[in-house]
């Protein structure tokens, strides 16, 4: 008779394991610290911006805080203390033995409108207007749904500065040659649509430069729409019009359409892209400025601003979409979906171009011939 061992049963509890890498924990602990830190910082340059602090101490000798209050007509308590964050955060030189402040020629070459689209200040405006939105984001992600675009009072006038600072310097000379004979089709006088046009910088700068074509905008917002007018009377600009509207219900016939950073916010963009197909005339071009990133995540890893470009899509660009029970691409639109979908449209020839120094967007010029 052969004996057996007992059966020993289920391997034993092996313990804990070897747990945390030390030095990658530290390193990330660290990591933390330094975003928390900057995104404190982010704020103070965003309310600097917003009272003018950087625009008056471009190009000023070290001064006091009480110098520098007066100058942006501010309180100047609260100038002391925000110039310490900036002091601490390296932004800002302090020299206490004096106790002068100056703003750095090379840092204030990124923080001021005189830098025109390398003007890093104004973007931080959106870090507040996220926080506005943080309840209703949170409550979206619990239940589903989205945060409506009326949770965003002063999104047009983030955007609008956005978009000014690029469109002033590349629309007209860099930009809009990006068609081939475009400039002198518009010289000429051709009928251009702007979809999504926001407070109309595009078309009242477009419109100033090109008096012989006429120009429409078009936007769901009613205050959009009302700045958009008051900015065309300004320039006495008799060869615009502005229409409240929805893009994928456009009609009409057009030589040019353009829409820029506004497709893959649309709660239909399938729908829009078909109505903008059907709305070209036979020898129109359809210029779509959009997000320069890829359809695909792991190809936005190392992305300049990828980061900025989830956050985005999260607080405002996908929810604002699924409030409507739209497609809230956000960032699913890519370069290879919006290729797909353009396609689809029913465009058939579509090429893509990139602006030198422009990280943030990339242009489809797409024709509905083969």
């Amino acid at each position: 008779m052969t004996e057996h061992s007992p059966d020993p049963g289920p391997d034993p509890d092996p313990g804990p394991g070897p747990g945390p890498d030390p030095v990658r924990r530290e390193e990330f602990a660290g990591r933390m610290l330094q975003m928390l830190n900057d995104s404190c910082l982010g704020h103070l340059c965003s309310l600097g911006h917003r009272a003018g602090l950087f625009e008056v101490m471009a190009g000023m000798p070290a001064a006091s805080s009480a110098r520098i209050a007066e100058g942006a007509g501010l309180d100047e308590r609260y100038v002391r203390e925000w110039l310490g964050g900036m002091t601490v955060g390296g932004i800002v030189e302090y020299a206490p033995e004096d106790g002068g402040y100056r703003l750095p020629d090379e840092h204030a070459a990124a923080l001021t409108k005189s830098a025109g689209p390398d003007n890093m200040a104004a973007l931080f405006q959106y870090l507040g207007m996220m926080g506005d939105v943080e309840d209703e984001v949170l409550a979206a992600f619990r239940g589903g749904g989205g945060v409506p675009y009326a949770s965003y009072p002063h999104f047009q006038d983030v955007q609008a500065e956005e978009t000014a600072r690029v469109y002033d310097a590349a629309l007209v000379g860099t930009i809009v040659p990006l068609v081939p004979g475009l400039t002198e089709r518009l010289r000429d006088g051709i009928d251009v649509l702007d979809i999504g046009t926001g407070q109309g910088r595009a078309v009242t700068l477009l419109a100033r430069s090109f008096p012989r074509s006429r120009f429409t905008g078009m936007d769901i917002s009613e205050t959009g729409i009302e700045a958009a007018r008051a900015e065309a009377a300004n320039w006495g600009l008799d060869n615009t019009r502005f229409e409240v509207a929805d893009t994928a219900e456009l009609t009409g016939a057009y030589d040019l359409i353009t829409a820029f950073d506004v497709i893959h916010d649309l709660a239909r963009p399938a729908r829009t892209l078909a109505a903008v197909a059907n709305g070209l005339r036979a020898d129109g071009v359809f210029l779509m400025g959009d997000v320069a990133a890829s359809s695909e995540l792991s190809e936005n890893v190392g992305h300049p601003l990828g980061p900025t470009l989830y956050a985005l899509s999260v607080f405002y660009c996908m929810t604002v979409s699924l409030a409507e029970g739209g497609a809230g691409l956000g960032t699913v639109w890519g370069r290879q979906t919006a290729l797909r979908m353009l396609r689809e449209a029913g465009f058939g020839e579509v090429a893509t171009r990139e602006v030198p120094g422009d990280i943030l967007n990339v242009y489809y010029v797409a024709r509905t011939g083969e």
